[in-house]
């Protein structure tokens, strides 16, 4: 529970250091959202690392935390509105005095960042929908990376390998009758585990997601804001 959101929420004026553990936790998880943010922004890859650990920093001693309430409910929205109102007010003057100096309070791969911010079409998406989008692609990475480790955990990564892309209607799926063959299961076999493992990726995504937000009432219309920015 101390990775949760609504922990932040419920203890940001006692200083409680399982509000700080949580924020540092979720900064960890979903940093890559703001640096792309600020990269299509216009800032260099330099000027986004130093930015972000800045914004981190600020964060982190809860001067923002302070406008933090129940009823702006998400994680996402909460983090996207205090950056911007840091890169409007803070960024210039405390980047002129500390360029390149700012504490590494969360780990920023920036080789791994770039690589991802290149690959991403180029586009004249608003940035706030690419937020989101990039926000939704975190999610969707962290929850399959949970899946396959639980998967390995139980010796059955080759399983996993198999079924990874009959979570969704992906081209490069293998028939289930192929599948069959190869693994030497039965084909009604493959079908009850691709069933199992999409029930057990929408328990691992709505788990992530209940971390994001301030209740378990909002995780379903979470689910429908981040993926209809897909639809755009």
């Amino acid at each position: 529970m101390t990775t949760h959101w609504s922990v932040v929420l419920s203890a940001q004026d006692s200083q409680s250091p399982h509000s700080r553990e949580a924020l540092e936790s979720l900064c960890r998880s979903y940093w890559y959202p703001l640096y792309s943010y600020v990269r299509r922004a216009g800032h260099s890859p330099a000027d986004a690392e130093d930015l972000a650990q800045g914004f981190f920093a600020r964060l982190l001693e809860k001067d923002y935390l302070k406008a933090a309430t129940r009823d702006k409910g998400r994680f996402r929205t909460f983090l996207l509105v205090a950056l911007k109102r840091y890169m409007a007010n803070e960024w210039d003057r405390q980047h002129a005095q500390k360029r390149g100096g700012f504490a590494a309070l969360v780990p920023i791969d920036q080789e791994l960042a770039e690589s991802r911010f290149a690959a991403e079409p180029a586009h004249n998406l608003s940035p706030d929908l690419l937020f989101d989008r990039q926000w939704a692609m975190t999610l969707l990475e962290r929850t399959m990376s949970q899946l396959q480790q639980e998967y390995a955990a139980s010796d059955r990564a080759r399983l996993f390998d198999y079924l990874r892309n009959c979570l969704t209607r992906d081209e490069s799926a293998l028939p289930y009758a192929e599948i069959a063959s190869r693994l030497q299961l039965t084909e009604a076999a493959v079908k009850m585990a691709v069933h199992r493992l999409r029930g057990r990726y929408r328990e691992i995504l709505q788990h992530e997601i209940a971390q994001t937000v301030s209740g378990p009432e909002e995780i379903e219309e979470e689910i429908r804001h981040l993926f209809s920015a897909f639809g755009s």
